[in-house]
């Protein structure tokens, strides 16, 4: 706004509020005193404070009005309210002026009329500014058209027909208003026109728009409307059927999600299992080298017990050989003697000889006392040679037994010793084969690990190369599916495009959807598909089904294809 519009806007305000403050100050002492002295309100008080409360409530909804159009907030019923107070404050001002005990004159309607002059004035005023103020903080909404005072003044009734419409369904324009009703009126001699006078022979279409105008709409669009109707039934059906599509579809991947899910649950639990059969092998196979080792050990304790008994019985028999030994030693020596008396004896017979070549050198010179006597003594020392010669066969006897028995402790001797070092063989020939036996068994757990191992290996990557399927398999399935709601929803949407190209009846779409049916979902068996799905999607009867698939195998039958 410019200097000058500012101005002026606030000249505007000025003078409102003096208005007011005329409206106040007239309506106020008539009003309190009708109030105190026709409404019994008691006193003259008491009818002041109803004046100045009646008046103080129409300012302050007045402003309220007023600052609300201008926060871009109307409040559209607050008007009303202010209405009536204006028109019971009119009323009361009239009725001030009203003649008492007399008839009423010309000059008293003047005067009643006078008294509700200036509030009416003020609620015009208030009005103006209002719309003034919507205007301008709304510049962009509607301006509604009045409807000139000729017209009512030439055709009253048309004219509050027209008025009502208008206000009814927000019709702003009164030019269009009347071309609305021109059209109307145009149509409606043309039917006549067409039926000869007698509309009556009209179909329902046809007479939509006569029935429809009360209610708002021209006649293009109540002849439009059974069009727009199909097309929003078939909208709602595609709505309908892409809804249950999307259902299905979230359906079957869900159910592929869930078995991708199960597969994958059915890997962890193989490849938690397989671990747990691998822990379990190598701990059995510890298990089983420790029993091995603990019955090795026994069979080794056992086999070093022995031995200790055999020890100690070769102990036992090597002592018993030892004395033995020494008992032909003993002999030995025992010979050796006997050797030396049989020297001795050997001697004293040459001894002897040499006494009897004495003796027979003797014999022949003496045969005397002294020859018997020699013979005496060579007996006895035949006797004392014999027994010696006895003792001598006696000792080589026990020589030969020491000999035998030295010979015998000597072999005795050898064989211990040689057992000694085939024992000492044995025991290094049985810690080799122990040894031998503990890396075999070693070898053995290491190679039944590495078999755990690479078992387990192979099942967590077959059960990966399952989940890694089966995820393909559910892309798989899923895109199939995809392809095939894509490929059925273009088949539908060409379909359709041919319907309306068509401009087919309602019943014609839906015998051709039923056909359509039954080629996706009965291999283009009619009987196949059951009534219940024809139901569902078409949301007829039965009976109304069985029709539609009837007609459609037909339809079908005569050639159709989508």
């Amino acid at each position: 706004m410019t200097g000058t519009q500012k101005w002026a806007a606030g000249a505007i305000v000025i003078a409102a509020l003096v208005l007011a403050g005329i409206g106040l100050y007239l309506s106020f002492e008539h009003v309190a005193v009708f109030a105190y002295e026709r409404l019994r309100f008691g006193s003259l008080g008491k009818g002041q404070m109803f004046a100045v409360g009646v008046d103080v409530g129409i300012m302050v909804m007045i402003a309220v009005d007023l600052l609300m159009a201008w926060l871009k907030r109307p409040i559209s019923w607050i008007r009303y309210p202010v209405w009536l107070l204006t028109a019971v404050t009119v009323v009361l001002n009239a009725a001030s002026g009203a003649p008492r005990d007399r008839a009423w004159a010309l000059m008293d309607y003047v005067a009643a009329g006078a008294h509700g002059v200036v509030p009416v004035l003020f609620i015009m005023v208030v009005e103006l500014g209002r719309d003034a103020i919507d205007r301008v903080v709304r510049p962009d909404q509607a301006e509604r058209d009045s409807i000139p005072w000729l017209r009512w003044v030439l055709a009253p009734v048309a004219t509050a027909r027209i008025f009502r419409r208008m206000r009814l369904w927000g019709v702003t324009s009164y030019p269009e208003m009347i071309r609305r009703d021109q059209e109307l009126i145009a149509y409606e001699q043309w039917l006549k026109r067409k039926y000869e006078g007698d509309i009556t022979q009209a179909s329902e279409d046809e007479l939509l728009p006569m029935r429809m105008a009360p209610y708002g709409y021209t006649v293009a669009q109540a002849l439009a409307m059974p069009d727009e109707q199909e097309q929003a039934a078939a909208e709602r059906e595609e709505e309908a059927e892409r809804r249950r599509l999307d259902a299905e579809t979230r359906s079957e991947v869900a159910k592929a999600e869930s078995a991708a899910e199960r597969l994958r649950a059915k890997g962890k639990v193989e490849l938690v299992q397989a671990e747990v059969d691998g822990q379990t092998g190598q701990a059995r196979a510890h298990a089983r080298a420790q029993v091995s080792a603990a019955e090795r050990a026994a069979e080794l304790e056992l086999q070093a017990l022995d031995n200790a008994v055999v020890a100690e019985a070769r102990a036992r028999e090597a002592e018993a050989e030892r004395q033995a030994a020494e008992e032909r030693k003993a002999a030995a020596a025992a010979d050796l003697a006997k050797a030396e008396l049989e020297r001795k004896a050997a001697e004293q017979r040459r001894a002897a000889a040499e006494a009897d070549k004495v003796a027979a050198a003797e014999a022949g010179a003496i045969e005397t006392e002294r020859i018997a006597l020699a013979r005496k003594a060579a007996a006895a020392a035949d006797l004392e040679a014999a027994e010696l010669e006895r003792q001598a066969a006696q000792k080589r006897k026990e020589a030969a037994e020491a000999d035998r028995v030295a010979a015998a402790e000597a072999q005795a001797i050898e064989t211990q010793a040689i057992a000694e070092a085939r024992e000492t063989a044995a025991e290094a020939d049985r810690r080799a084969a122990e040894t031998e036996k503990a890396a075999a068994e070693t070898r053995r757990a290491a190679a039944e690990a590495d078999r755990k191992e690479a078992e387990e290996d192979s099942r967590r990557e077959a059960a990966l190369a399952d989940a890694a399927r089966s995820r393909k398999e559910a892309a798989e399935a899923e895109r199939a599916a995809a392809e095939t709601r894509r490929a059925a929803a273009e088949i539908e949407r060409a379909a359709v495009e041919a319907e309306d190209a068509a401009k087919l009846s309602p019943r014609e779409r839906a015998v051709r959807k039923v056909a359509r049916m039954i080629l996706a979902k009965a291999v283009g068996v009619a009987g196949n598909l059951p009534l219940s799905d024809i139901q569902r999607d078409l949301e007829v009867s039965p009976g109304t089904a069985s029709e539609y698939r009837q007609e459609a195998a037909e339809l079908l039958a005569g050639g159709y294809r989508p």
